[in-house]
């Protein structure tokens, strides 16, 4: 399947550049681009998801509003080493006041379950007896599922309107889930 990158005046926008520091290329976006080569940027450096590789696979960053100079500024200090993305698209369904999840300790929805409203740094803190989560159910909003406390190691995005908002494995959060450890979880903000 093969897919070039689109633009068309929308809600949403980044802006790209082809160097660090805000430097060389510049390019605006205004919805998904399915492969940052089809438009002419080997290399992006920068709320929008983004991946890794092209076709919106590999590990997953959130850019929110603000301004990314470096991998670090978007990856932090403690997680998964990425200098590039290839490919990246809006998120629709984020909104902070809507915003619900039900968390399941096992796979389709069985074992200990949660409800969760808000920000939690640390499932462990508030409670949760596991270092794994295994099936979601995304009632509203948008979530970012980290591998560990403080919203460190890799990330999951969860969506009310993919899967219906339904995760019954962690296979289904994304190409390079490999475990269903997650003890931090954080709504998206738009």
């Amino acid at each position: 399947m093969s897919q070039s990158c689109t633009k068309f005046s929308g809600l949403w926008k980044i802006v790209v550049w082809d160097e660090e520091f805000f430097q060389g290329r510049r390019q605006e976006f205004t919805t998904e681009c399915y492969d940052m080569r089809a438009c002419g940027f080997q290399t992006l450096l920068p709320g929008w998801p983004c991946f890794e590789h092209v076709g919106f696979q590999g590990q997953q960053f959130v850019l929110e509003r603000g301004k990314y100079p470096r991998w670090e500024a978007w990856s932090g200090s403690h997680a998964y080493h990425m200098e590039r993305m290839s490919s990246f698209r809006p998120i629709a369904c984020a909104n902070h006041r809507n915003s619900k999840m039900t968390i399941f300790e096992w796979e389709n929805f069985l074992g200990q379950k949660g409800e969760l409203s808000d920000d939690y740094p640390s499932l462990p803190a508030m409670g949760w007896g596991s270092s794994a989560v295994s099936s979601f159910h995304a009632h509203s909003g948008a979530w970012v599922c980290s591998q560990f406390p403080g919203y460190r190691g890799f990330q999951y995005i969860l969506e009310c309107d993919c899967h219906t908002g339904k995760y019954k494995h962690f296979r289904e959060w994304g190409s390079h889930a490999q475990t269903s450890q997650v003890q931090s979880i954080r709504r998206i903000q738009q």
